[in-house]
């Protein structure tokens, strides 16, 4: 499962980690993040030990969502040690998640 990724627990989870992270910003009520939300709660499950997949919803964790200049959601960020190495704004199939995914694990 995806894990929700807070403005208190974001250095610890994303930037202090030894894996890959991809970050799902998100919000209850945008109709294509319902959309990627399976999507990302599949690649957890498929990446599990690999990489670290969460969600950040945008309504309650302002702070992270504004240090990062999320404007539009769906925004799904790829990080490796603690920096931004891709994104994808807007939904997508998953097998662009995937791809962009499996550079990061190489």
């Amino acid at each position: 499962m995806a894990i929700e990724i807070t403005d208190a627990n974001f250095d610890e989870v994303v930037l202090k980690s030894d894996k890959p992270v991809l970050v799902d910003f998100w919000a209850e009520w945008c109709g294509p993040c319902r959309m990627v939300g399976p999507v990302v709660e599949e690649l957890a499950k498929e990446y599990e030990g690999q990489a670290v997949i969460g969600k950040v919803n945008v309504d309650n964790n302002p702070a992270i969502s504004t240090k990062f200049g999320i404007r539009n959601i769906p925004a799904l960020l790829f990080f490796k040690n603690g920096e931004i190495v891709d994104k994808q704004i807007g939904a997508v199939p998953k097998s662009v998640l995937a791809e962009k995914l499996v550079k990061q694990l190489a």
